[in-house]
This record gives C-alpha cells, sequence and structure tokens, in this order.
C-alpha cells in the first residue's frame, strides 16, 4: 500500500513564524496536544499573537537543548512558505536542526534552505508529498469498516475527533486505525496521505488506497479534510468522501462558526441536520448504508454548564449523540456506531 511516511525524530521546537490565529496555528496545537511527550519548544516572529504554551527558545537555545527537529506549525492559506519565515529556517538547518513542513511550497525547492541543511548536515522533511503511483478510484467494495469526519468547514475539530474517537476505540480493545489526510495528521501518525496535494482524478483512488480491505470487524478512522459546503476545497472533501466509502460519518462543527471562513462572498452554514442530510446523499454515491454516527463539535469557548446545555438541546433535536471531542470525549458516538454498523 503506497503511503507517505515520514519519521521525526524527538524532541521537536514548533515554529509559528508570525501566524495570526489559533485556526491558522492548527498544525502546532495539533501536535503539541496529541504528541505533547515530543514537544520541548516553540519559536515565533515578534509579532506573533499564538501561543502554544511551550518555552520560548532561540536557535542557539534549541541546540543546547538537543532539539532535532523543527517542525513549520502553521497551514497559512495556499500552504505556502513566507519569504520572511526562511532567515530563522535557514539558521535552524545550518545548526544542524531538521526541518520539517507540510506545506504546498517545498523545502527543499528552496536553494538557500537546502544549501543550509547541507552545511549543518540537517534534513529538509517535506511532508505534503502524495505518494508515487496513485490508482483512479473504481468504487470497488472494500472488506473492513470505515467512518470518516466530515466537517462544516475547515479547522472545525475533524482531525481531533478522528483521534479521538480512534482514541476510543482502541481502550475497547476494538481493531482500529487512524488514516492520516493531511499534513499534521501524518506528522502525528508518521503515515497517511496528504488529499489535498493529490492531483485531482486520484483523490477517490488515494482514499480508497489510504483504506483498503481488512478484517471485517476492523475499524478505519478516517480524518476528513476541507468541506462539501466551502467552495475553495470541496473537490477535495467530494473525493475523500467517495473514495472512502464510509460506514459511518462523524459531523464535525465549531460552535462559534456561523459562515464559511476564508472566503468572498456569503456562505452561511445551514442547520446542522440539513448539512447531515447532504453529505449521507453524497456519500451513498459509493456507499448505500451510510449513516451518520454523532456530531462532534469543539466548544471550547464555552463553560460547562452551558456546554452540557447546548449539546443535550442540539441531542434531542438530532436524534443523534452530540459530543465535544475533548471535553466530554467520543463515548456516546462510539456507542452509536458500534450499535448501528
Amino acid at each position: 500500500m503506497p503511503l507517505t511516511t515520514i519519521s521525526l525524530d524527538a524532541p521537536y521546537l514548533l515554529y509559528l513564524g508570525d501566524a495570526p490565529d489559533v485556526d491558522h496555528a492548527k498544525t502546532g496545537y495539533g501536535i503539541a496536544y496529541w504528541r505533547a511527550d515530543r514537544c520541548a519548544a516553540q519559536m515565533r516572529l515578534p509579532a506573533c499573537p499564538v501561543d502554544l504554551g511551550l518555552p520560548e527558545m532561540s536557535v542557539a537555545d534549541a541546540v543546547e537543548a538537543g532539539i532535532r527537529t523543527a517542525i513549520v506549525a502553521v497551514a497559512p492559506l495556499g500552504g505556502q512558505i513566507p519569504d520572511h519565515w526562511l532567515p530563522q529556517l535557514i539558521e535552524l538547518a545550518a545548526a544542524g536542526i531538521d526541518v520539517a513542513a507540510g506545506m504546498h511550497s517545498r523545502l527543499n525547492d528552496m536553494p538557500g534552505l537546502v544549501a543550509a541543511a547541507a552545511q549543518g548536515g540537517a534534513q529538509l522533511i517535506d511532508v505534503r508529498v502524495p505518494p508515487d503511483d496513485l490508482p483512479v478510484g473504481q468504487g470497488r467494495p472494500r472488506t473492513g469498516k470505515r467512518v470518516l469526519m466530515v466537517g462544516t468547514d475547515c479547522a472545525v475539530g475533524k482531525k481531533y475527533s478522528a483521534l479521538a474517537l480512534h482514541r476510543e476505540l482502541e481502550r475497547r480493545n476494538i481493531k482500529a486505525t487512524f488514516r492520516a489526510t493531511g499534513q499534521t495528521g501524518i506528522m502525528i501518525a508518521g503515515e497517511g496521505i496528504p488529499i489535498d496535494a493529490v492531483v485531482a482524478d486520484f483523490i477517490s483512488g488515494a482514499a480508497e488506497t489510504l483504506s483498503p480491505d481488512n478484517d471485517d470487524d476492523h475499524w478505519d478512522v478516517i480524518e476528513g479534510q476541507g468541506s462539501l459546503l466551502n467552495p475553495s476545497y470541496s473537490g477535495v472533501s467530494l473525493g475523500l468522501l467517495h473514495g472512502s466509502q464510509p460506514d459511518a460519518i462523524v459531523l464535525c462543527h465549531d460552535i462559534e462558526r456561523t459562515e464559511v471562513h476564508d472566503v468572498h462572498g456569503d456562505y452561511p452554514i445551514p442547520p446542522l441536520d440539513e448539512v447531515i442530510d447532504g453529505v449521507l446523499r453524497l456519500a451513498r454515491t459509493t456507499r448505500a448504508r451510510c449513516f451518520c454516527a454523532g456530531v462532534s463539535i469543539n466548544t471550547s469557548k464555552l463553560d460547562d454548564f452551558t456546554r452540557d446545555g447546548y449539546l443535550g438541546k442540539l441531542q434531542n433535536e438530532l436524534g443523534l449523540p452530540c459530543v465535544d471531542p475533548i471535553a466530554t470525549g467520543m463515548t456516546p458516538i462510539a456507542n452509536f456506531l458500534l450499535k448501528n454498523a
């Protein structure tokens, strides 16, 4: 099975540049949360307001602390590394610290950085590189079971939901594999396919490759990408949906998100029941029995009382388990998924 496979030596320094907000720094937050034992420090430009809560280090500090890999921990629109980040990245590479990034612009295409890495004996690790020879999707039914995270927009918690559900299934000794489809997930899992870097004709085939035939009682928990509601990235989301052939979906949403972000025009997010119905209609193109196993919502800005009231009310309205993947956990969704599959 061709996958993008990487190995990042710890400890990590998470490089934030001048990321303007939490959404653009989701790579850093994801790695800091799910691989906290490997994260030792952060590095920022002076204007950066984002703080992962890690010790701040200079290049000299990082060398003294034994940092092995500096990860570009930002996901800017379009996936490009700004020129004004390069001096610090070059300094890190020249000091012998590996540099890893999941951008569309590749580290190994930057002459100054390549020269610095050669000087320092460092590796440049490009994560957002799909494997060669991916097939066109065939739509052939596959053995095993699959659950796919789908979102009302980008950066609403699809990765967190998938990892939390995978952890819950493993806790029950159920055979399950987290299938990473984006750069951050690949950095966390060590392998996957960066779906948004695949040529459009091969997206569904990449999804089929990522989640191959398996034991009948095995679950692939597939990280989602983009959103069918987002006019910029809906093509990626649809190809992943059809190629995954999910037995079930989990809808992911951020309670503060009322409209699609980072687009021009008015794109309000519809009521969640309408979103679920729309996704299921498309999912059943390749998996006729696909159902929704629940709704996973980022409620991190709410206090416990308000959060519980909101989730309870939504659950009554939808007739589905509604959770916050971190605050309340994925147990109700796991119960519903296993009962109805």
